[in-house]
């Protein structure tokens, strides 16, 4: 499915407060929806970034060197919140979305057609950028303890929405350690609905997977507090066996304020990703908008994550997945220069 593009004769319209009444004038507007994930976690508020970096709606004044809008003149890019990762592929595969956020995990898994996606292949997926890494949390209620991962039988475990990235990867590690829907109170809820339940002394632990700091995260510390699971280190290479595109990384002590420890955890890289069917041209200024200076700007100012989406990682680990670049993005790369390790 193409972009939405419109002849506006409109007298005013709403998306984001962007667009005031009079401001457009037969002017050809695309609208580009980005899939992000709830609204607790890490891909909204980067979703809603990326949104306005490439959006340059028709009206809007200054052009981007007399220091106004340096996105994509007349597009409308929209973050829209999901269920995520493998929710965000199967909308871009079928048209419903044009772009989205997901784990290099789910993506490959999605595109090849393996693990939950088996039968389901989506080939129509392509890669933008390599964004940010995003760490496993195992987030538990305060005072919690655990030996290894074999502990959480028999507690109350959320184990992310249906689908998600974060639940296949959670799903295929815990079945190491003999940790299953037949011996765990499971709970499939999205991030701000894990940490009210822990909150609420509802839930005794749940994962996600996320850029930290993460904002549900951040609230339930500063409010009921919690512990986060540090993950042993033969626990990091089983998963790192299991699923190749999570490898070790650390949560720094103070990342959260009650978490005093640093956190041995694992990671897999957010990828930014779009369908084939996209044009190449708009996705080759897409591209380019993403990395421009003014976008270097909003990215450090607005968020923590945002500081290490950088051009010179933007292809790094990409080509393990055997996953295409879309041949706009291709474009862009080549000619900045830019080569996938």
């Amino acid at each position: 499915m193409k972009p939405i593009k419109l002849k506006s004769i409109l007298a005013a319209f709403a998306v984001a407060g962007i667009l005031s009444a009079g401001s457009v004038s037969a002017q050809e507007m695309t609208f580009f929806r980005i899939g992000t994930g709830g609204a607790g976690g890490t891909y909204f508020p980067i979703g809603g970034l990326i949104a306005n970096a490439i959006s340059n709606p028709p009206g809007s004044g200054k052009t981007c060197e007399q220091g106004g809008s340096c996105g994509v003149p007349g597009l409308i890019a929209i973050a829209q919140s999901t269920n995520a990762s493998a929710h965000n592929v199967t909308a871009i595969n079928s048209g419903q979305m044009e772009a989205g956020l997901t784990g290099a995990a789910t993506l490959y898994f999605a595109y090849h057609g393996e693990s939950k996606f088996e039968g389901k292949a989506k080939p129509k997926l392509r890669i933008i950028a390599k964004l940010y890494p995003e760490d496993m949390h195992l987030v538990m209620k305060k005072g919690m303890k655990l030996t290894g991962l074999g502990d959480l039988k028999g507690q109350r475990v959320g184990i992310a929405q249906a689908g998600s990235g974060t639940q296949i990867a959670v799903e295929l590690i815990l079945d190491q350690y003999g940790v299953n829907r037949s011996n765990i109170d499971e709970a499939e809820l999205n991030n701000a609905q894990s940490a009210e339940r822990i909150a609420d002394g509802h839930l005794d632990a749940y994962f996600y997977v996320a850029g930290t700091p993460v904002a549900a995260m951040i609230q339930l510390d500063n409010t009921k507090g919690m512990e986060l699971y540090s993950f042993s280190d033969d626990e990091v290479a089983m998963a790192h066996e299991i699923l190749p595109y999570y490898g070790q990384s650390t949560i720094p002590a103070g990342t959260y304020a009650g978490i005093d420890y640093d956190v041995n955890t694992i990671a897999v890289n957010g990828i930014l990703v779009t369908s084939i069917d996209q044009d190449e041209e708009l996705i080759y200024q897409i591209t380019k908008a993403l990395w421009n200076k003014t976008t270097r700007k909003l990215l450090d100012n607005g968020h923590a994550k945002g500081k290490v989406i950088r051009e010179e990682t933007a292809l790094d680990g990409i080509k393990g997945l055997n996953v295409p670049l879309h041949p706009g993005a291709a474009r862009y790369y080549k000619e900045a220069g830019i080569v996938m390790n």
